[in-house]
C-alpha cells in the first residue's frame, strides 16, 4: 500500500537525520533502516483498507505523520537516552494541543450573516449574496475559508479572508446559473485550521434556501407555422378579460375595472359608470408537445437533446405569447404535465416553471402520448412537436391527428449530432410526408435554425395536407 511505503520512508528519514546528528556514520543508517522497516510493518498491519485507522489516516494525514514522528522520537529517546530525542519528543508532543487550541479559537467570537436577493433566476443570470463577517475576538483570525454551498452544477463560490481583531469584513458572492432546475443554496460554511494543517474545523451560517433557475428563451425572428382551419368566427369567440378589437357588450362598472374600458356614451345616457366587455379574436389554439421520453434522449449536460428540447419549447412559448396567441403545453417525461391553452404573462410564468422542473424519464414514448392526447386537437389547433425520437410509430400517430384537421409542425432534435442513433431515416420519412419540419443539431443557433435554414429539404409548407378537404 502507498501509505505503508510513505510511513516507512518518513520514519527512515526522521531516524536518519536525527541519527546522523547524534550517532553519526554507519550506525545512524542502520538505526534508520531498522526504524523504517518497523514502521512499515506497523502500517501494513494497522492501515488495512476499510479499518477505522485507515480512514483516520486518510482524513487527518498530517496529524497521523506527526504521531508517527512523535512515536519515532520517543522510541529513539528511550532507546538511546540522548537529550536531543527527548527535546524533539517534547516539541512534537506540545505541537498537537497548541494547534488544536489555535484552530478552535479561530471560530470563537465570529458572527456571520447572509443576505440573498433572488429565489428565481434565469439561465445566464447571476445569484447575488452578501456575507457579512464580524469578529468579536481579540485575536486576528487568519485564513478563514468561506464556501457558499449549493447543489447547482459547477464549482461553488469560495474565498479566503483574514479578519483583524474586533473588525468586520464583507464578501460578495456571485454564482452564474448555468443550467435550469430546482436547486438549494446555502448555508455558508466557514472552515479554519492551524498553521501546520493538523486540525480543520467548520461551522455553517445561514439557512438553506430554494432556488429555481428558469430556462432562457431565444428570439425566433424567422419561425413560421401554418394557421389552423377555423370553422367560422361564431363558435370560436369567447369572452375574455383582455382588451381586444372585438367589443361584445356592456355592463356596470365594478371596482378594479380599468378606466379605458368605460363606455362614455352609455355612462352619460344611464347616469352611472358602464364598461365594455370583449371577446377573443378568432385565432387557433397552439399546443407545444415536448417529448421527454428517457430512452429517446442523447447527449449529456447542456449539450443534450433534453436541454435543447427545453430551450426550444421555452423559445416557442415566448414567441407565441408575446404575440398574444393562445398557447398550451404538454410535457411527458418523468412526470406528465398538461397546461391548457391560455395567453398572457401568467401562462408564460407557469410554462417556464414547468419547463424548469421537467426531467427526462418515464416509459411512455411519443407515439403513446400522441394517441392519448390526440383527441384534444381539432381543426382550430396547431400542434408543434419537439422530439429527438427515431421510433417511426409516432409518425403514424401524428398522421392520424392530421386527418382530424390539425396542422402539425415538427421540430426535430437530431440525436445523431449528440452521439445518439442515426436519424437520417426519420428525417427522410418526415420529408416524404410533407410535414413542415425544422431540424436542430448540436451546437446550432436555435434562433436561426427555426427558420428557413433549418427546414428539411423537399418539405415545403404547401405539401402539408389535412384530412378535411
Amino acid at each position: 500500500m502507498r501509505e505503508n511505503w510513505v510511513i516507512g520512508l518518513f520514519g527512515t528519514l526522521i531516524a536518519a537525520l536525527i541519527g546522523l546528528a547524534v550517532l553519526g556514520g554507519r550506525l545512524a543508517w542502520l538505526v534508520a533502516v531498522i526504524a523504517g522497516r518497523v514502521l512499515r510493518a506497523i502500517g501494513r498491519t494497522a492501515l488495512k483498507p476499510g479499518t477505522m485507522s485507515f480512514r483516520i489516516a486518510q482524513k487527518h494525514h498530517n496529524l497521523f505523520f506527526v504521531g508517527v514522528a512523535f512515536g519515532s522520537t520517543l522510541g529513539l529517546a528511550i532507546g538511546t537516552g540522548h537529550w536531543m530525542f527527548y527535546r524533539a519528543t517534547y516539541v512534537l508532543g506540545a505541537l498537537v494541543p497548541l494547534c488544536l487550541i489555535w484552530a478552535r479559537l479561530q471560530l470563537q467570537g465570529l458572527e456571520v450573516t447572509v443576505e440573498r436577493t433572488n429565489e428565481r433566476l434565469q439561465v445566464g443570470q447571476e445569484l447575488d449574496a452578501r456575507v457579512r463577517l464580524k469578529s468579536r475576538s481579540l485575536l486576528t483570525k487568519l485564513w478563514l475559508e468561506l464556501e457558499d454551498r449549493t447543489d447547482m452544477p459547477g464549482d461553488p463560490a469560495r474565498a479566503v479572508v483574514t479578519i483583524p481583531a474586533k473588525s468586520k469584513k464583507n464578501w460578495k458572492v456571485q454564482i452564474r446559473c448555468e443550467r435550469r432546475g430546482a436547486y438549494t443554496v446555502g448555508p455558508v460554511r466557514v472552515t479554519t485550521g492551524d498553521p501546520f494543517g493538523l486540525f480543520r474545523f467548520s461551522r455553517d451560517y445561514g439557512d438553506q434556501q430554494p432556488l429555481l433557475v428558469l430556462p432562457k428563451p431565444e428570439e425566433l425572428p424567422y419561425f413560421w407555422s401554418p394557421s389552423a382551419q377555423l370553422p367560422g368566427e361564431g363558435p370560436v369567440r369567447k369572452r375574455t378579460h383582455y382588451v381586444t378589437p372585438n367589443a361584445a357588450t356592456i355592463r356596470e362598472y365594478y371596482p378594479g375595472d380599468s378606466y379605458n374600458r368605460i363606455h362614455w356614451r352609455s355612462t352619460a345616457r344611464l347616469g352611472r359608470l358602464i364598461v365594455k366587455t370583449f371577446e377573443m379574436d378568432p385565432t387557433s389554439n397552439i399546443w407545444v408537445a415536448l417529448d421527454m421520453h428517457g430512452e429517446s434522449q442523447a447527449g449529456s449536460g447542456n449539450e443534450s437533446t433534453e436541454e435543447y428540447g427545453v430551450r426550444i419549447a421555452t423559445s416557442l412559448a415566448d414567441h407565441f405569447l408575446k404575440a398574444e396567441r393562445m398557447l398550451g403545453l404538454i410535457v411527458h417525461g418523468a412526470e406528465k404535465v398538461i397546461l391548457d391553452p391560455a395567453r398572457g404573462s401568467k401562462q408564460y410564468g407557469r410554462i417556464l416553471e414547468e419547463l424548469a422542473m421537467a426531467e427526462a424519464g418515464g416509459n411512455v414514448p411519443l407515439a403513446g402520448l400522441l394517441e392519448e392526447e390526440g383527441r384534444a386537437f381539432g381543426r382550430n389547433t396547431t400542434l408543434i412537436v419537439v422530439t429527438p425520437s427515431v421510433d417511426d410509430e409516432w409518425l403514424t400517430a401524428m398522421q392520424e391527428i392530421m386527418h382530424h384537421g390539425t396542422r402539425i409542425v415538427v421540430v426535430y432534435v437530431d440525436p445523431q449530432s449528440f452521439g445518439g442513433p442515426s436519424a437520417e431515416e426519420t428525417i427522410a420519412m418526415l420529408s416524404a410526408t410533407g410535414i413542415l419540419t425544422y431540424v436542430v443539431r448540436a451546437g446550432s443557433d436555435i434562433g436561426l435554425t427555426l427558420g428557413p435554414s433549418g427546414l428539411v429539404e423537399d418539405g415545403p409548407r404547401e405539401l402539408q395536407r389535412v384530412g378535411a378537404r
